[in-house]
C-alpha cells in the first residue's frame, strides 16, 4: 500500500510541475492603487495558500462557536 501512496504523491508532483511549465506567463494585479507582476502559476498557488488558512481560520472558528454555544466545551 506504501507504493500506492509514494505513486499518488509523484503523480501530484508530477501535475503541479506540469502546471508550472506550462503557465509561466505574466499576470498583473492590482489592489489599493498597488500594482505585482508575476507568472500565473506564482498567482494560483498563493490563493491557494490563502484560501487553506482562511478556510481553515473559519471553520476553527465555526467549531469553537458550535462548542461553546452546546457547552460542551473542554
Amino acid at each position: 500500500m506504501r507504493y500506492v501512496y509514494i505513486g499518488i504523491v509523484i503523480f501530484a508532483l508530477a501535475l503541479v510541475m506540469l502546471f508550472k511549465v506550462q503557465n509561466l506567463t505574466s499576470v498583473t494585479i492590482t489592489l489599493l492603487g498597488m500594482s505585482m507582476t508575476m507568472p500565473v502559476s506564482v498567482l494560483v498557488f498563493g490563493i491557494y495558500l490563502l484560501g487553506m488558512f482562511t478556510g481553515g481560520a473559519v471553520w476553527s472558528l465555526l467549531r469553537t462557536s458550535f462548542r461553546e454555544a452546546t457547552g460542551s466545551g473542554t
